[in-house]
């Protein structure tokens, strides 16, 4: 299981003493095998932020379709302002993305992969939007099953056997 802190914001309240600070920290959690959570921990201290976090994390867990290590097809997903662009790459590319959308794409135990984010930069909706164009993802398989559909095995030819002479 491996967790991630994406982002740790600080908030701060006036009182009569002075200033009273909270952390919210959030957490990204993936079996690198197709399952990712994500969670906003809240909590006085940053260590019980990000534990709190974590524990949200996994308890949120969900499943991603993936075609090998990358994805089965190109995907665009927005959420709020934030927009992401998914497109699947040919095996030894890597993870050309931003260190936001990586967290969670590693996560998941996606190793090649192309990447744009779009429009707001705010961690939280960037990783939302991510996680929701990886859920649409969806395999052949899965297409041809909603719709009723038999895959077609197709045979490969063999070679003719030589000709004895």
């Amino acid at each position: 299981m491996v967790e991630k802190v994406v982002f740790i914001n600080r908030s701060s309240k006036v009182v009569k003493g002075g200033r009273r600070f909270k952390f919210s920290a959030l957490v990204v959690v993936g079996d690198k095998k197709g399952k990712v959570g994500i969670a906003l921990g809240k909590a006085a201290e940053v260590a019980d932020a990000i534990k709190r976090g974590g524990e949200l994390a996994r308890s949120k867990m969900v499943s991603v379709s993936l075609k090998d290590v990358t994805i089965p097809h190109e995907v665009y997903s927005c959420y709020g302002g934030a927009k992401i662009l998914l497109r699947p790459a040919s095996p030894g590319t890597g993870i050309i993305a931003g260190k936001t959308v990586r967290s969670v794409l590693e996560s998941a135990g996606i190793k090649d992969i192309l990447t744009k984010s779009l429009g707001s930069k705010n961690a939280a909706n960037v990783v939302k939007a991510t996680l929701n164009g990886l859920l649409s993802l969806r395999t052949r398989e899965q297409i041809y099953t909603s719709r009723g559909l038999e895959i077609k095995k197709i045979s490969t030819p063999k070679a003719p056997e030589a000709i004895a002479a």
